[in-house]
């Protein structure tokens, strides 16, 4: 396969597997991708992330220029051999933050200005700056600026963010081509805007396709305060308008359920930090639903988290021994939960793309679903 290509191999419904080509490695679809935001995956090793099937990392341009800086990472050989990570890197943009730091942000045409919340710096970031900073920590994947909205944003906020959106897009793309003229090791993708407003959320797939080529399409602003059954909607109202061509990747969103959910509507690629957040705090997936392995129920359990787990963390110890480690507030715990939700949610992505090519999918999924909400999990 060519660099960047994505070839589509199987399809059931609207579900798709397929295998995307950046030039450090193949990655088969759908997948789930762990954050390392800041380049490293909260309590996990890349050798820990090799070992759960990991086949491509995420890592974020604000947190990295702003710690270490990514001149510092490039003098050191760049993002991959600074994380010792060799397979593939995608880097966000930034855009995120805009949301989830409003408070100590302001946004104009220019770009974001922001202020750390920890010692106050200032962070400026334009389109240009964005995947200038991407560039030299060497991503395989970056991702244009973008300005995310809550989920509940009004119709007039959410237009506005989605034009300034689309005006970013094209002076991050020229920059970015620029950049890539002599060697295109990289490759930029944009990120569909619009919050809960349908209307705008299709005409900003036809704005981003107009502004094309692209080697992949992402879907930013949901799971971000909108009702989930709005975000699946939303979803399914997108995917048709998009080039079956693309890999698509759905951003922030990571929780069984709306894995399954998505990838039934089209979905490829997924990142988010929920799994290794709750496995730090004592929150395990299973296919039964999430245990919180704290609860005294587990202190003479003798029994593997979920005995259908192939991770280190369910070959190896009881949940009598997992509370034990929360309990006394000792770190392997932490690393074993995140460890093996890391896997849970990898694994899952895994038996999708099985199921898919063997034309069962939808049955499976909603089979895997009902089990999993049979104790109220939403």
């Amino acid at each position: 396969m060519n660099a960047f290509e994505f070839c589509l191999e199987h399809t059931d419904g609207a579900a798709r597997a397929g295998t995307f080509a950046p030039p450090r490695g193949e990655v088969s679809t759908p997948t789930f991708m762990p954050v390392g935001t800041q380049g490293t995956v909260r309590a996990l090793s890349p050798f820990d992330l090799e070992a759960v099937g990991a086949q491509m990392v995420l890592a974020n341009t604000y947190h990295l220029h702003a710690r270490p800086g990514e001149d510092v990472v490039a003098a050191l050989g760049g993002l991959h051999r600074f994380m010792a990570w060799p397979r593939p890197l995608l880097t966000d943009s930034g855009g995120f933050q805009v949301f989830s730091l409003e408070a100590f942000r302001s946004v104009n045409e220019d770009g974001v200005e922001f202020r750390s919340p920890a010692g106050g710096e200032r962070v400026w970031l334009t389109p240009e700056r964005a995947v200038e900073i991407q560039w030299t920590l060497g991503a395989d994947v970056a991702m244009a600026l973008d300005h995310v909205v809550p989920g509940g944003a009004d119709r007039k906020a959410a237009e506005d963010a989605l034009l300034r959106t689309s005006r970013w897009l094209a002076r991050g793309q020229a920059r970015h081509a620029a950049l890539c003229h002599e060697t295109p090791h990289q490759t930029l993708w944009p990120i569909v805007q619009g919050a809960a407003h349908l209307d705008l959320r299709i005409r900003a797939v036809q704005q981003v396709l107009e502004l094309g080529p692209w080697t992949g399409i992402a879907i930013g602003g949901l799971a971000v305060g909108e009702p989930k059954e709005l975000m699946y909607e939303i979803i399914e109202a997108i995917v048709p308008s998009l080039p079956p061509t693309l890999p698509r990747y759905l951003m922030g969103v990571g929780f069984p359920v709306d894995l399954l959910r998505a990838i039934g509507c089209g979905i490829d690629l997924f990142d988010c930090v929920a799994p290794t957040r709750n496995g730090r705090n004592g929150s395990a997936y299973t296919p039964d639903g999430p245990v919180n392995i704290r609860n005294a129920v587990h202190r003479l359990d003798g029994a593997p988290l979920d005995d259908s787990c192939d991770c280190e963390t369910c070959r190896s110890y009881s949940r009598a021994y997992l509370r034990h480690l929360f309990v006394a507030d000792e770190l392997l715990g932490l690393r074993l939960l995140s460890l093996h939700n890391v896997r849970f949610l990898i694994r899952l992505a895994e038996d999708a793309r099985k199921q898919i090519h063997g034309g069962t999918f939808h049955t499976w999924s909603r089979a895997w679903i009902d089990r999993y909400r049979m104790r109220g999990t939403p």
